[in-house]
């Protein structure tokens, strides 16, 4: 059994990692040469403002009095300069962001790995590029850019990590530091004659990064009173440093200022997504070399998000990708073209002659041209000459005609057909580039979706094979398998040969790979496959499709629940009535009718709100409460119990629980209230929410292993920490959820009756630690498919009834701020997980208690789990896209790593599950030595 189980944690694994290298790998490519504008720029210096999590709703429009949270940018959109919108791309975080404004193009999703600190792969920047950057803000951001510049020339100036509080008493903080830290330097340089003469080269970058906005959003959401007034802080600091900056240089109009924002927020604080308040970001741009406004009569809205309160703006408003501002910046001072930039200049801003506007769209035309043509080698010295298919649109006679004639029409002031032209060959300069990025995709795509059949098939003839009286046993012929096994190892060979004269990247080997093994692992259960097709025969014709109708069926509803909750609420009514159907309700009316009502009340959460949107303390308190009261009725039957199944140390056990029950519930009430009133988190605070999670995790394995004494004592453990990580409704979640599951294990024993599977076990007295006797396993049953069904969409509701959305930004960082408010990307991401794995640990220990009540051995009912989330993470597998709008790329992304976590996490929970209910540590056995 392990080293099935290894070989399937590993076969999962690169399943799962598979997706980042198919669909999301690096598109980075080195080798190219600098393409700089040979004209002179219109501006020395170029003062970047990014204001981090700055949605562009929230700065354009106006309040309900009329009036603008930002006064100074929205006069110089109206007057002084030209506004947009970028859109930005999936994962909306800080790190990508400012790699696609900086550097121009759109980061991997490896960068995700390094906490958005490090860089994965090096790049080239604007700053880079520049003679000397100042930079000012966060330790997340700015050391990235200064240790991918080549030289000493970009400096840094952070503040501490400690700085970046949740809880603090006020995050706009972060940004006045920054003007500050600003306006002192500009200060000092007037005493500092090196520092004087630096600031007055050309090529200048002055970078301020400010984090308030973003910070406050986490905190108190983007809609709040915080967020605006840090909004109108940000507008009050640039106006400052705007003039400053301007009076310093003696107002000579050489100065170019960018405002923008690296992503924006969803109405609930968390960003990450694909969801147009996330991707949606603002650019006003002005000073030297940019566009007045345009005035126009109405705008064009493309975007229904978009269509707020802004159409009184007047002025004409662009939208582009976020990788097109490195341009822009790079064409305003004059510096070479980022060289891996994949943005086009926005010609729009420009306030310059058509001759620059032409020879700068060149510049970007052949910057990108040479990346293709670096991709392009590469793909050919990598791929046998008989295999190669070139990108036919940019064929080199193409490539030299497109060249002559843009030069040609520059020569002959031609510059609207320049312009155009170089566009076109942009387009398909940026076609090729994906073309032969994605070149791989479908050779890739096919190995690991045969891997898959493969695996789910030999778990099937695993099943059949060792858990159900289908197959005869038969001796396998020794020359025949060592036919097989030679056949197989030499088209392992034949895939290796080929994958190395190719010389292929290493995972290349593992995908192309794996269906080797696995296919003849299936074809070696040959003897198993024509019982099982003699036996399928032998079958009503009506009874297979209906069967198979009902299997697909499930398993579709659970694909559907991930695009639409309300499908859980569907499939548990559904449940309600199935001991109706199965006429079980005959034999156990009560149990029956309790799981009905179960089922209703469980139906009721996926149809509520996403959760983290509104807090509602009070509701927690109330489940903190509920909880209480039932263990007090808990530790009441405990009492009346006969001495034989009781002792005093399962007593203290007990009541340490409900200790920690009513002191998370108390933390959680007055954390709250010293947030809501500014006074950050408390210390004791912090010490209790962190003991109880310590102890939670040893509480129950002191207790009993009675089945229901034990079940009971891992939910009040459970239910202490999630308690901590709730913040609203989702506190009452774990409580129905584990009573629903009380019922289940009753109501298997009815089915187990019903179907006159094996004798009921008296459920009372049932031992946890006495029930692993292989002699008393049975075989499979059909419905013991049904079984594992009812886990797997437990499973699934688990995960969506508690409001979280099969995406990334479901995750709200507010649940974490009893154990810590200062931004730590690991510690709160291993929090927030954390809180997704508790109703999984419920559902799993229940799992372990029907298997073992119903006498199979938990690798039976497991495999067959197997099958149904490897068919489901396989329909997802297809349905991954890195095209369309970014909240398709991003959600396709989060369902399939979300379906394929979870069958991996369910192999992990499946140990986890055997462990708290079967160990009892030894402390309270010699505690009791002592007394006597």
């Amino acid at each position: 059994i392990p080293v099935f189980i290894l070989a399937g944690l590993l076969v999962h694994f690169v399943f799962l990692v598979s997706i980042f290298d198919i669909y999301f790998s690096s598109p980075l490519v080195h080798g190219m040469t600098p393409q700089q504008t040979p004209l002179p720029p219109p501006a020395k210096r170029l003062v970047l403002f990014v204001a981090d999590g700055l949605r562009a709703d929230s700065l354009y429009e106006l309040s309900s009095n009329n009036t603008s949270q930002a006064p100074y940018l929205r006069g110089i959109l109206e007057n002084n300069g030209s506004w947009g919108i970028s859109h930005t791309r999936v994962p909306t975080e800080s790190r990508p962001g400012h790699v696609a404004l900086i550097a121009g193009f759109y980061e991997d999703v490896s960068a995700v790995a390094k906490g958005w600190k490090e860089n994965p792969v090096e790049f080239d920047s604007v700053f880079n590029e520049s003679k000397y950057t100042w930079s000012w803000g966060s330790p997340d951001i700015l050391p990235m850019f200064a240790k991918g510049a080549t030289g000493d020339h970009v400096y840094t100036f952070c503040y501490t990590a400690e700085s970046e509080d949740f809880g603090a008493e006020d995050a706009t903080k972060l940004d006045t530091w920054v003007f500050d830290h600003v306006k002192s330097f500009f200060n000092s340089s007037r005493s500092n004659q090196t520092l004087f003469s630096a600031l007055n080269e050309d090529k200048v970058v002055l970078f301020l990064h400010l984090l308030g906005i973003d910070t406050n959003g986490h905190a108190h959401r983007p809609n709040s009173r915080e967020y605006k007034e840090n909004i109108r802080k940000v507008d009050e600091g640039v106006k400052e440093i705007t003039s400053m900056i301007e009076n310093f240089y003696g107002n000579d109009g050489k100065t170019a200022f960018i405002l923008t924002s690296d992503h924006g927020m969803t109405d609930w604080g968390s960003h990450g997504a694909g969801h147009p308040s996330e991707t949606l970001t603002p650019l006003i741009v002005w000073g030297a070399g940019v566009n007045y406004p345009q005035k126009v009569t109405s705008q064009f809205f493309e975007d229904n998000f978009l269509k707020g309160s802004w159409n009184c703006l007047k002025m004409g408003m662009l939208l582009f990708a976020q990788a097109d501002i490195a341009p822009l910046m790079a064409s305003l001072i004059g510096v070479p073209f980022p060289l891996n930039s994949v943005g086009t200049l926005p010609l729009e801003y420009l306030n310059n002659s058509a001759h620059f506007k032409a020879e700068s769209i060149f510049t970007n035309a052949v910057q990108i041209l040479e990346q293709f043509k670096v991709k392009m080698s590469q793909k050919k010295e990598t791929t046998l000459p008989f295999l190669f298919s070139p990108f036919k649109p940019l064929s080199d006679s193409e490539q030299i005609n497109f060249l002559k004639k843009t030069r040609l029409y520059i020569q002959q002031q031609k510059y609207d057909e320049a312009v155009s032209l170089c566009k076109t060959l942009i387009n398909l300069a940026l076609e090729g580039l994906s073309y032969y990025h994605t070149y791989d995709r479908l050779f890739l795509g096919l190995s690991i979706a045969m891997s898959f059949v493969g695996w789910t098939t030999y778990v099937i003839l695993v099943i059949i094979k060792t858990h159900t009286n289908l197959t005869s046993t038969v001796q396998t012929n020794n020359k025949k398998s060592t036919v097989l096994f030679y056949s197989f190892a030499f088209v392992g060979m034949v895939i290796t040969f080929f994958l190395l004269i190719q010389t292929c990247p290493w995972t290349y080997y593992i995908y192309c790979l794996l269906p080797v093994p696995v296919w003849y692992a299936v074809v070696r259960e040959l003897s198993v496959i024509q019982d099982l097709a003699a036996n399928l025969l032998s079958l009503h014709i009506s009874q297979s499709i209906g069967f198979l109708l009902v299997c697909t069926l499930g398993i579709e509803i659970l694909v559907f629940s991930f695009f639409y909750r309300s499908a859980l609420t569907i499939g548990l009514l559904v449940f309600a009535v199935w001991p109706v159907i199965t006429q079980l309700w005959v034999q156990a009316k009560t149990t029956a009718l309790i799981w009905a009502l179960l089922c209703v009340l469980l139906a009721i959460f996926p149809l509520m709100p996403v959760v983290g949107r509104e807090p509602n303390i009070p509701l927690v308190i109330a489940a903190g409460l509920l909880t209480l009261l039932i263990s007090c009725f808990s530790l009441a039957s405990l009492c009346k119990r006969e001495n034989k199944y009781r002792n005093n140390e399962d007593m203290k056990v007990h009541f340490y629980q409900m200790l920690n029950i009513a002191l998370s519930t108390y933390v959680v009430s007055s954390t709250h209230d010293s947030l809501k009133n500014k006074q950050g988190l408390p210390v004791l605070n912090q010490i209790i929410s962190w003991m109880t999670l310590v102890s939670s995790s040893v509480l129950p394995l002191l207790g009993p292993t009675f089945l229901f004494q034990r079940l009971f004592s891992i939910l009040l453990s459970m239910m202490s920490t999630y308690l901590l990580l709730s913040t609203g409704y989702e506190a009452l979640f774990p409580l129905v959820l584990f009573g629903l599951m009380f019922v289940w294990i009753h109501m298997e024993q009815e089915a187990l009756q019903h179907y006159d599977l094996s004798r009921k076990p008296k459920l009372a007295v049932f031992n946890f630690a006495y029930a692993t006797d292989i002699t008393q396993f049975r075989q499979l049953h059909l419905d013991d498919i049904r079984r594992s069904f009812f886990f797997v969409f437990f499973i699934v509701t688990a995960f969506f009834g508690t409001g979280n959305i099969a995406s990334v930004n479901s995750f709200d960082p507010a649940s974490v701020y009893c154990f810590l408010t200062v931004f730590s990307p690991f510690t709160m991401g291993g929090l927030l997980l954390l809180k997704v794995v508790i109703p999984f640990v419920l559902v799993s220990c229940a799992f372990e208690a029907v298997q073992v009540t119903t006498q199979l051995s938990s690798k039976s009912l497991f495999l067959l789990v197997l099958v149904i989330s490897d068919i489901m993470a396989l329909h997802f597998f297809f349905l991954v896209k890195d095209y369309g709008s970014w909240l398709d790329i991003g959600t396709s992304i989060s369902h399939y790593v979300l379906v394929m976590s979870l069958t991996i996490f369910m192999m992990l929970m499946n140990g986890l599950a055997q462990l708290l209910t079967t160990k009892r540590l030894e402390l309270s056995r010699r505690t009791k030595h002592h007394t006597t």
